[in-house]
């Protein structure tokens, strides 16, 4: 069994407000980096971030400074003209309306649609499991067999966005449950565990271990 940690990326000032913020790329606030000082997680032997600030400089915090890997398309979902802007502000739209009364599956005027998102990084995640974690952690295995497993264990991070892990556990998560289920906090995630050899033969599925 590998163990997974999605974790959504600390606070930006656009969080503060409740902003819908996908494509923007602002770094982490003050206050952001401050919570964050004050999660603790095991160190993985394999780091996955979306390329934007906010989640690479949340990778730095937690993890010091691992080798990470960037992955463009585990970026957040691009709101188009909703982009930087929060309910209030769009109460009055009713493009905005519209979008709410579709369930939140309709494309953003201008952005993607969910569907088109969740193609997109549901996609790059199924490649890093089978095309990097899952050779990373064999020869991890080779390499410490018969040492104690606990310690030896081989984990793996992914330090992306609110959406993108909402479209990874809308897909593979169970029991499944719908896209907004999966719903986090900044900084917060799921620990997740996947069956290798269920991945390998394309029945995959993620056991939710917790909610952190």
């Amino acid at each position: 069994m590998l163990k997974i940690w999605l974790i959504r990326h600390g606070m930006t000032e656009g969080n503060r407000h409740q902003r819908y913020i996908g494509v923007t790329d602002e770094p982490l606030c003050e206050e952001g980096r401050e919570l964050l000082g004050k999660f603790t997680y095991p160190k993985p032997q394999a780091v996955f971030v979306s390329p934007l600030k906010r989640c690479l400089e949340t990778a730095a915090i937690l993890f010091g400074d691992p080798k990470v890997r960037i992955i463009d398309q585990l970026a957040e979902c691009d709101f188009g003209e909703f982009e930087n802007k929060n309910y209030k502000e769009l109460s009055g739209d009713p493009r905005y309306q519209a979008w709410i009364d579709s369930g939140g599956t309709i494309g953003f005027p201008g952005g993607e649609d969910q569907k088109a998102f969740c193609d997109r990084v549901q996609t790059a995640f199924e490649a890093c499991i089978r095309d990097d974690v899952m050779p990373k952690a064999c020869n991890w295995g080779q390499t410490y067999a018969g040492q104690n497993a606990a310690e030896k264990e081989f984990t793996t991070a992914m330090v992306v966005h609110g959406g993108t892990i909402m479209a990874i556990l809308s897909k593979w998560a169970m029991p499944h449950q719908d896209y907004f289920h999966w719903q986090v906090k900044n900084g917060c995630g799921y620990l997740v565990c996947l069956d290798t050899d269920e991945w390998l033969a394309e029945k995959g599925t993620l056991s939710v271990i917790e909610k952190f």
